[in-house]
């Protein structure tokens, strides 16, 4: 199993990886005609406390992708039963190793304010499912094994 060992800076855990439309929305752009958008590259952080990945914003505009609806989110900041509604999306997420990739083709995942945090993206534990981490933070290193 390969695995990306990567240091832990200031902001934690962050991995950079590839987003884009999903397999099913190139499909149908394919069949259109209409360019497929490229592959985005993504700065996010891992987030066990996340049980779904997030994306700000600005990478869905990228990609032109068009909600599918909403979702509620509970949140360490929300009050008990007034979860936060988000906007949900379907993209492909790919993570790159020199030996391996992985594949995400068509992954629901939420908008949310991001930017402002210097990272683009949540990586939650719908990605980390699939995947080993570990995180030593006597050795300022995690390694995310996929």
């Amino acid at each position: 199993m390969p695995h990306l060992t990567l240091s832990i800076g200031p902001g934690g855990p962050i991995l950079d990886f590839l987003c884009g439309v999903s397999k099913p929305r190139a499909e149908a752009l394919t069949k259109a005609k209409v360019a497929v958008p490229p592959y985005v590259a993504v700065r996010g952080l891992v987030d066990t406390g996340a049980s779904i990945t997030s994306f700000d914003s600005s990478i869905l505009r990228q990609l032109g992708v068009v909600s599918k609806g909403t979702i509620q989110i509970h949140t360490p900041s929300t009050d008990h039963g007034k979860p936060h509604i988000a906007n949900q999306y379907d993209v492909s997420v790919i993570l790159r190793h020199p030996q391996a990739t992985r594949i995400w083709q068509a992954l629901p995942v939420f908008e949310s304010s991001l930017s402002h945090q210097g990272i683009q993206a949540l990586i939650g534990r719908d990605i980390l499912n699939y995947c080993l981490l570990t995180y030593d933070g006597n050795s300022k290193l995690f390694a995310l094994a996929f």
